[in-house]
């Protein structure tokens, strides 16, 4: 099956990253510092490397995207592999840490993709979440650049995949490649799943009403 970002990752590249901060904000932090390899799940075209290297980490990278990891291996001559976020390709407990980033609009089943991401981690290992706030960010949700408000309409409780929205913009990722709406709830739930022992959450700074919602967790010798 053909990667929804196939053929987009010159033009992500150029619309995200390019001229961007060099860590988002929140995830050095979240992060903390530490060693060894770091599994960077749907890593894209590798923005978020140079933050996981900067935490005393180095990068293994997966994404279902060949043309993504195209661009993401210009930033790492570390592994790079095509995989399902949800079947991942590597023993269990393989990794010390695993991150998590800005894919749980792009995967079938969120939940799965966390539990998958729980098996490779070692006990004491840490993984940490990243991505679209599920109250403020999503097919229900209207922007208003004038103030920062952001207008939520009721299907915010329409979860799973939504190819169109009528106030996406034009030019903007989600009228490419449809977003699956996660409500709060649910996205929340799929933490519990994995039997992590959940530590830290943050929204992120940058905007008036929060964008993003972050989570730091860490496995117990008890999974």
């Amino acid at each position: 099956m053909r990667a929804r970002y196939d053929g987009l990752a010159d033009w992500y590249e150029a619309r995200f990253v390019a001229g961007a901060e060099t860590h988002q904000p929140g995830l050095l932090d979240l992060l903390g510092t530490g060693s060894g390899p770091c599994l960077d799940v749907g890593c894209g075209t590798g923005r978020n490397f140079e933050t996981i290297r900067a935490s005393g980490r180095s990068v293994v990278g997966v994404d279902y995207s060949a043309d993504q990891l195209r661009v993401a291996r210009t930033r790492t001559d570390g592994p790079l592999m095509v995989a399902d976020a949800a079947v991942l390709p590597f023993a269990d407990a393989s990794f010390g840490t695993a991150t998590v980033l800005w894919i749980s609009t792009d995967v079938d089943d969120f939940g799965a993709v966390l539990r998958e991401a729980t098996r490779v981690l070692r006990p004491g290992g840490v993984l940490v979440a990243y991505g679209v706030h599920p109250c403020f960010n999503g097919p229900h949700v209207v922007y208003n650049s004038d103030d920062g408000s952001r207008l939520i309409h009721p299907s915010y409780r329409t979860p799973g995949w939504h190819q169109a929205s009528p106030w996406w913009a034009e030019d903007g990722i989600r009228r490419r490649v449809g977003m699956r709406h996660v409500p709060l709830a649910e996205y929340l739930n799929a933490f519990l799943s994995t039997g992590l022992t959940l530590e830290h959450f943050v929204e992120p700074g940058g905007f008036e009403v929060p964008h993003a919602l972050a989570v730091r967790a860490r496995r117990t010798q008890t999974i």
